[in-house]
């Protein structure tokens, strides 16, 4: 038991998020770059390279050169097990954001130095504020023109309301990028690109002290950098690690992904920094990775079709206590009943290894029938463990779906379930209607474009998709006092119901809820959010 501990103890799980293009895949690819996982790194556009990430698989993220699914990527560097959850950037994914930092320990905030903290890096901020987790931030890009390191400090503080404690400081920027001073070391690391940034790159070190710091960096920049020092050191916060702990504080890290300026040195630093996998809450009190030694794990992704030539549906979960061993026998809390775990994997994006054993921390796909749901506690305690839900984030977009080729209906059907299984999107059906004509939900329209792209590539089902006028959705709370048929109602509101029957109101307009509740007293409406 003691030898599983210090497995754990390994462990380090994180989730990447950033606004899109601020280069958070190709940080990704870097960390694997030097745990030694891949041999040469492709950026996201894999312009130079002509190659694509390998952490995005799906053949409309190679095309459109953006994440739209969150991957697991598994390495080991330098006695760690590194576990990095890459997250779609674009806003109309932020929901495969959310459930995959429950998955995750801390995450890592990818900032671009020429444009500062972006819309969608405050929303997905915020989604790490729910969680509670330690942030890290990258200052990225730092090889193209960048804005002032001050002035990016006081805008993180400003508008994402966390102090700020830079560990290491950019010596110029653009094509005058010199390199980074670490701040505790008081030393200077100069950097040289290498094969446009594919490979692993020879670094020089030297103390900030040293006679020749002038010659090598320009007198200039020398008198810069003595001058901000002196700055910093009266100036930032002092690293604390308990203020990072709860989310006070973020540690700041400068470098340039694309070129390896600077990755090596935030990987080491922020492994250092991070703990070991972290306690997690259930229904009956706290899993403690570090002292219960029974197997628990929540599911927190679904995703069917990874490979084509597998046709299968993957149910991704995050292990909170104990060992996974091939085969062992477990309970699905949800399901009622005991299942045996025989095929689990781990991921590299879409490429597959056969798991024998895995630890707390470590983040597992298993093959699943048609049986989990994201939420899904499995356990072997002998007393009952069920994780606290994954909130589900109301849909804003709606869209009537139908098939083209009426002959493909079971294909459709299939498609389109699987995919809501995955939490992409959210399906309804009109009242007493069958399921040739539904309603998807979205939290974001792109959303929609990945539904039909997907039910072309992986179903062969062409689709033609209405949008329909209506952005809010409440829940009928009490239909059984209520008759949802008889609602007075308004305009612009459309009763719907989800495919287990539960009564849905649509509305175009807020105040229109409002109005609806006035209109029908003992009518009580929620928020859509259950899983």
């Amino acid at each position: 038991m003691a030898s599983n501990f210090n497995e754990i103890s390994k462990r380090r799980t994180f989730a990447i998020i950033s606004h899109p293009d601020a280069g958070k895949t190709t940080l990704t690819e870097k960390l694997l770059l030097y745990g030694g996982a891949i041999n040469l790194a492709g950026s996201v556009k894999g312009k130079k390279t002509a190659k694509f990430a390998v952490s995005d698989w799906m053949d409309i993220e190679k095309e459109r050169g953006i994440s739209v699914t969150s991957s697991v990527l598994q390495f080991s560097y330098e006695g760690y097990c590194i576990n990095i959850l890459d997250t779609p950037g674009h806003q109309d994914f932020s929901e495969d954001t959310y459930r995959t930092l429950m998955a995750a320990d801390s995450a890592v905030m990818v900032i671009d130095a020429g444009k500062g903290v972006e819309a969608q890096t405050r929303k997905l901020f915020k989604v790490c504020t729910l969680r509670h987790i330690p942030i890290f931030t990258f200052i990225n890009k730092m090889d193209r023109e960048a804005r002032d390191p001050f002035e990016l400090m006081d805008e993180i503080e400003e508008l994402l309301g966390i102090r700020t404690c830079p560990v290491n400081w950019p010596i110029g920027c653009g094509k005058n990028f010199k390199g980074v001073y670490d701040r505790r070391q008081r030393e200077i690391t100069s950097f040289h690109a290498s094969h446009a940034g594919m490979q692993e790159i020879a670094t020089e070190s030297w103390s900030v002290d040293a006679p020749e710091l002038g010659q090598r960096i320009g007198e200039d920049y020398k008198a810069q950098l003595m001058e901000e020092i002196e700055l910093l050191d009266g100036a930032s916060d002092e690293l604390d690690m308990e203020r990072v702990g709860r989310g006070d504080l973020t540690p700041v890290f400068f470098g340039s992904a694309l070129t390896n300026f600077g990755v090596e040195t935030f990987l080491e630093h922020f492994l250092k920094m991070t703990s070991a996998p972290l306690g997690r809450r259930t229904k009956q009190g706290e899993v403690q990775p570090m002292r219960d030694d029974f197997f628990s794990a929540f599911v927190f992704k679904i995703q069917a079709n990874m490979n084509r030539a597998h046709r299968d549906r993957i149910a991704f979960m995050r292990i909170c206590s104990g060992e996974y061993d091939a085969g062992m026998e477990v309970t699905h809390v949800q399901g009622g009943r005991k299942i045996r775990l025989n095929q689990s994997t781990q991921m590299m994006a879409d490429e597959r290894k056969i798991v024998e054993r895995a630890y707390a921390g470590d983040i597992i796909g298993v093959f699943d029938p048609g049986i989990f749901a994201i939420g899904d506690t499995l356990t072997d305690a002998r007393e009952t463990v069920e994780f606290e839900g994954i909130p589900t984030f109301a849909p804003e977009h709606f869209a009537r779906l139908r098939q083209v080729d009426t002959m493909k209906r079971k294909q459709f059907t299939k498609g389109v379930y699987q995919i809501a299984q995955e939490g992409a999107i959210q399906i309804f059906q009109e009242r007493n209607t069958g399921m040739e004509e539904i309603i998807v939900g979205a939290v974001g329209v792109l959303q929609f474009d990945v539904l039909t792209h997907r039910l072309k590539q992986e179903y062969n089902v062409e689709v033609r998709l209405d949008q329909l006028p209506y952005e809010y959705i409440r829940w009928i709370e009490n239909p059984q006092e209520v008759d949802p048929d008889r609602i007075q109602g308004t305009s612009d509101m459309k009763l719907i119901q989800n495919l287990k029957g539960d009564p849905l109101l649509l509305f175009s307009h807020e105040w229109s809820v409002r109005m609806v509740e006035d209109r029908n007293p003992g009518l009580k409406l929620s928020e859509f959010g259950r899983n």
